[in-house]
């Protein structure tokens, strides 16, 4: 099988919820990405896009009946651009990724694009539709911007719980205490501020037509410790995690462009990193934020390579709580965790969120030179996906 490499990356900056984007359509979100990260090779023939793996987590209101493929009608490109949509919840544009370099490998294409999308801002209010008509009692609406909805009653009881009382399980498992979770939260808002302000996003990031949103919008740059110790626990009455140390609710988008070595001449660029490894993994639904532990290890064991050899690892910040969980238990150093800032700070749009890392990991690479990454997300209900880099541009000049 041939390999497959990632040549470009675009996002739109991510808004919070009621935020900047909050009066954009996630099909127009999503077709700003997809446009913006084919604007970063001019030279590509669209006609030329085999297919797009497109994520998304909730499909419950404007971004129904396939978002992937409105996407690429919306953004312009031929008709002939087939797509398809894909949901595994937090983890959907990882996984577009992982079936984006699939479908290179195997020989299905040579030139792909994968990414993902949501507006949690938009996500609809949904009614259960009765078994007959005009039942006599109250109907109640769900909301469907984030956790468990029109849960099945067979479902154990203790699997639905809140994705932050699993996390505060975690905690209670790990003895983490709210100290360390609240530094954790405060370093990612501290370096991604600063990433910010070195330059390091304005690559990366592309403007949402009708809007004015220029940065992600849920940095607080002035986060410390002590300020983050002073908010209320939210899911317990003495527990540790809060509004602070878990990621906020997000809109926004993200795209990457893959193909095969030999498509860099048809692209009109080099790859900047090679799809390395892959890895997969699900456990108990409560322990989900634990999941990327073992993914992670997949990956690395499909790649050739072990903790040694990465010099960076991009791990999608669900909670602080959770990230803990799996840095410590990788016994890596944190210092090359999240550098640039992390979900916390810059924002987790469920659908988004695994390209944003893949992409971040992969600009990561190419500004220090170093050789390997690991991008990884847990995933509600139980799952985690990963995906290992091998950077094939070098370092940046």
């Amino acid at each position: 099988m041939t390999s497959s490499y990632l040549y470009a990356s675009a996002r739109t900056a991510f808004g919070r919820f009621g935020g900047g984007l909050a009066g954009v359509r996630p099909d127009d979100l999503a077709a700003a990405a997809l446009t913006g990260v084919l604007s970063k090779t001019p030279a590509l023939d669209p006609q030329l896009v085999g297919d797009v793996f497109w994520g998304c987590a909730n499909q419950a209101g404007e971004d129904n009946r396939d978002v992937g493929r409105m996407a690429v009608l919306l953004a312009g490109l031929p008709v002939s651009v087939p797509a398809t949509t894909v949901n595994r919840l937090c983890g959907s544009s990882l996984d577009a990724a992982i079936q984006a370099s699939r479908a290179i490998e195997v020989g299905d294409a040579d030139i792909v694009v994968a990414g993902g999308v949501e507006s949690m801002t938009r996500a609809p209010w949904v009614l259960p539709k009765p078994s007959r008509a005009f039942p006599a009692g109250d109907v109640t609406a769900v909301s469907t911007t984030l956790g468990w909805r029109l849960v099945n009653d067979r479902m154990p009881a203790e699997w639905t719980v809140s994705l932050g009382e699993c996390n505060e399980q975690l905690v209670d498992r790990f003895a983490l205490s709210r100290r360390r979770q609240d530094e954790f939260a405060a370093r990612s808002h501290q370096l991604a501020a600063q990433a910010w302000a070195d330059g390091f996003y304005d690559d990366l990031v592309v403007a949402v037509p009708g809007t004015t949103l220029a940065r992600d919008e849920s940095i607080r740059d002035g986060s410390t410790p002590d300020t983050l110790a002073g908010l209320k626990p939210a899911f317990r009455p003495d527990g540790t995690i809060t509004a602070g140390n878990a990621s906020p609710l997000n809109d926004g988008a993200a795209a990457l462009l893959l193909g095969t070595a030999d498509a860099g001449a048809r692209i009109g660029a080099d790859p900047v990193a090679r799809i390395a490894g892959r890895g997969v993994h699900a456990l108990d639904p409560r322990e989900f934020g634990f999941a990327p532990v073992e993914a992670a290890e997949r990956a690395l064991a499909r790649a050739g390579i072990g903790w040694a050899d990465v010099g960076a690892v991009e791990l999608n910040e669900a909670f602080a709580a959770q990230s803990l969980a799996c840095v410590d238990a990788w016994k890596i150093d944190p210092g090359i965790v999240n550098s640039k800032g992390g979900a916390i700070a810059v924002g987790h749009p469920l659908g988004a969120s695994g390209a944003r890392i893949l992409g971040t990991l992969a600009a990561r690479l190419h500004e220090s030179g170093d050789r390997w990454g690991v991008a990884a997300i847990c995933i509600g209900v139980g799952q985690a996906l990963a995906v290992v880099l091998e950077n094939v541009a070098g370092a940046r000049s």
